[in-house]
């Protein structure tokens, strides 16, 4: 927002204002802040507080998150690099009937992982011919319900527990981290932490034109000495996530 010009108001969204504590609602706080300003971006921990808040509200929300949910404008910091590593002319690409496969590989806590939520669910409605395998410990696979959105448009999808055998014909792997917060106990959390590694001796068996995605951050998914590869792109990612998300805030604010 300050690259663009304006200015930003920050809140603390998890009870610790004055309101909050109160005993204010989330609703009614968003609705007393756009007094002051032009847009909201909210993150919080509850899943689907973000479409409560709104329904209720007179200026634009932007979902920065809500809890374990989604993630959109991560979706579309992925879904951009994705096609810029490739070097997909999405528009071209999407109108053609016999445009590549693109494999994807959506790997770690995908249970939780909004950011993959999010992804899986653009990528269904982007037009572009894809195939979405889930690697991911057995209590942490992908949720049913975004399985049957993804399936409802008619894209292929399988889970393949072994990570070697999930890279063989990757175009994208997308790497999540095992989100401690989200356990209760840490005995649960350890029982899978660390249950994949992306390092360089996967890296040698892998597609040589893999690109390798992480959202950020990371705890030990993804070894250090994968970065200087050049097929790491998870630091082109995160750059470009400002770059698109100015756009984001550009267009709805009507920023020529």
């Amino acid at each position: 927002m300050k690259r663009l010009g304006g200015d930003v108001i920050h809140v603390d969204g998890q009870g610790n204002s004055s309101a909050g504590k109160k005993g204010e609602s989330l609703s009614d706080t968003i609705r007393c802040l756009e007094c002051y300003v032009d847009m909201t971006v909210l993150r919080h921990p509850i899943k689907g507080s973000i479409g409560t808040v709104a329904r209720n509200s007179l200026k634009p929300i932007l979902n920065a998150g809500d809890g374990i949910g989604e993630h959109p404008t991560q979706a579309l910091l992925d879904f951009f690099t994705i096609c810029d590593e490739l070097n997909y002319d999405v528009e071209a690409v999407s109108n053609s009937e016999n445009s590549k496969r693109l494999n994807i590989v959506f790997l770690g806590d995908l249970k939780h992982g909004r950011t993959v939520h999010s992804l899986a669910k653009l990528l269904a409605t982007s037009g572009l011919n894809t195939a979405l395998r889930y690697c991911s410990p057995t209590e942490l696979q992908m949720p049913d319900y975004i399985k049957e959105y993804v399936g409802s448009h008619k894209i292929e999808q399988e889970t393949v527990l072994d990570l070697s055998d999930a890279i063989k014909d990757a175009d994208v792997l997308y790497v999540t981290r095992v989100q401690k917060e989200r356990f209760e106990t840490l005995q649960e959390y350890e029982s899978v932490k660390g249950s994949y590694i992306v390092d360089a001796k996967l890296m040698e068996k892998s597609p040589k034109t893999m690109v390798v995605l992480h959202p950020l951050p990371r705890v030990d998914e993804i070894s250090v000495d994968v970065d200087d590869d050049p097929r790491a792109a998870y630091f082109r990612q995160m750059e470009n996530g400002m770059f698109v998300r100015m756009a984001l805030l550009a267009l709805i604010m009507g920023v020529p």
